[in-house]
């Protein structure tokens, strides 16, 4: 089953809010969260991170235009996208007050909404201010960590963050270990196929619950796949 990605909509106009929030479940792409005032926003933003945050912006709104910079002073980092009804946005609220990676009109259609909310995502997804989730664990890439269910951490190097990163993008294929080398270290003699399996090894003794048995970093045909 598809890990569903988080969307934080935040939106004063309840039955906009309510559609919106139907029309996003019914895709069984997202799991959605909603806020529709400041107050729910800084505490949603708290608890939990997210994939992508649509933020309605009313220019004249006191919450709305709140909500907007609390997105900058929580150093937010995936996606933001504007639901406006102005079709000129500043760029002090654009560009750093919300960080904003995108806007749309209103009124929209909603093929059109999700069509920009899966470019931020594809975006979003490899870059290392993104979130992922496989197995027990979230993976952190910026942090170098991956956090179990209950907030224990494990700290990873940079070349095997590199190593997971790669094979989360590549999931429903088995990644050769010549590619996983080049991808990784990039053309150096001196870097050998040992050297990928010292890292895979040691990789396996963080994350499996039995290393000699590997369910997670799994060996096949002359690679390796991460099951998520």
């Amino acid at each position: 089953m598809a890990v569903l990605k988080k969307i934080l909509l935040i939106e004063s106009d309840p039955d906009l809010r309510d559609v919106l929030c139907e029309q996003l479940r019914c895709t069984d792409q997202f799991e959605v969260f909603s806020s529709e005032n400041f107050t729910e926003t800084l505490e949603k933003l708290r608890i939990q991170s997210y994939d992508i945050i649509l933020l309605d912006l009313h220019p004249l709104n006191k919450d709305s235009l709140e909500a907007c910079r609390l997105t900058h002073a929580q150093d937010v980092k995936c996606p933001i996208l504007l639901l406006t009804e102005r079709d000129k946005i500043s760029n002090t609220v654009f560009g750093q007050d919300a960080r904003a990676s995108d806007y749309i009109i209103k009124p929209f259609k909603f093929p059109n909404l999700l069509a920009r909310m899966n470019i931020q995502l594809r975006k979003y997804e490899k870059s290392y201010d993104s979130t992922f989730t496989f197995g027990p664990y979230t993976f952190h890439p910026a942090m170098k960590i991956l956090k179990t269910h209950d907030n224990n951490e494990i700290n990873l190097t940079e070349k095997e963050t590199d190593i997971l990163m790669f094979l989360y993008h590549t999931v429903k294929d088995v990644v050769p270990r010549d590619i996983l080398l080049h991808e990784i270290w990039g053309y150096n003699n001196s870097i050998t196929t040992h050297t990928l399996e010292t890292h895979i090894y040691r990789l396996r003794q963080k994350i499996e619950r039995n290393p000699s048995m590997a369910e997670l970093l799994v060996t096949e045909r002359g690679g390796y796949r991460l099951e998520v």
